[in-house]
């Protein structure tokens, strides 16, 4: 089993990497294989609407966001990481987001359905509960369990040797890694012992208000 930690700063080795990495230590603790995938700092684009992805099977602007889309089938769960920016996720992240989420709708099988999902933050001081509640949307809208822990899944520092200073929130990262291992043994039970997934509606219904 591998989870796969997205670093959606873009700081190669700052705060939001040093939390990561001490998900993926206590992951490996409990026997789960993880790797970190780091967006870049080069600017991505956001969702045009085209909708030529439900045509092409994935996103239309071949770049980070079709390499990591094919890179999610081979996962069994996700944390993604990012900073806080003005009480949100960075842009960059949410740009990257919006595209993979929304090209993976095309893809056959979904590379994210019933898998587990978690958000983690890093913020020097405030705005964090409303980029995990931004964040967690997105896993929400594709049937990805949410992995929590016993608090906010956040940390606070403004470098990644004040992170290590955040007894409370190290505490949480890993109280995190450890749940996300418990639920992906019980998945694997379930599945050996012939639990189906949910049986899927073939056809999707849109309302639209406005007639």
């Amino acid at each position: 089993m591998k989870v796969l930690l997205i670093n959606g700063s873009p700081h190669k080795s700052g705060c939001t990497n040093r939390t990561l990495e001490v998900i993926a230590e206590t992951l490996a603790k409990e026997g789960i294989e993880s790797d970190i995938y780091w967006i870049g700092n080069k600017p991505i684009s956001g969702c045009i609407g085209c909708f030529q992805c439900s045509k092409k099977g994935q996103c239309v602007f071949d770049d980070k966001v079709n390499e990591f889309t094919s890179l999610a089938a081979a996962y069994d769960g996700f944390i993604f990481g990012s900073p806080v920016y003005y009480s949100g996720m960075n842009g960059s992240l949410m740009s990257f987001m919006d595209r993979v989420f929304f090209s993976a709708s095309a893809k056959e099988p979904h590379p994210f359905r019933f898998k587990p999902a978690a958000a983690v933050v890093s913020a020097r001081r405030a705005g964090t509960t409303s980029a995990l509640d931004q964040i967690n949307k997105y896993f929400l809208h594709q049937q990805m369990p949410i992995i929590s822990s016993r608090y906010w899944n956040m940390v606070h520092g403004n470098t990644p040797e004040e992170v290590m200073q955040d007894e409370e929130g190290l505490q949480i990262m890993r109280v995190l890694a450890r749940n996300m291992a418990w639920f992906l043994k019980l998945k694997e039970t379930g599945q050996k012992a012939g639990i189906p997934q949910p049986v899927q509606e073939e056809k999707r219904q849109a309302t639209n208000f406005i007639r």
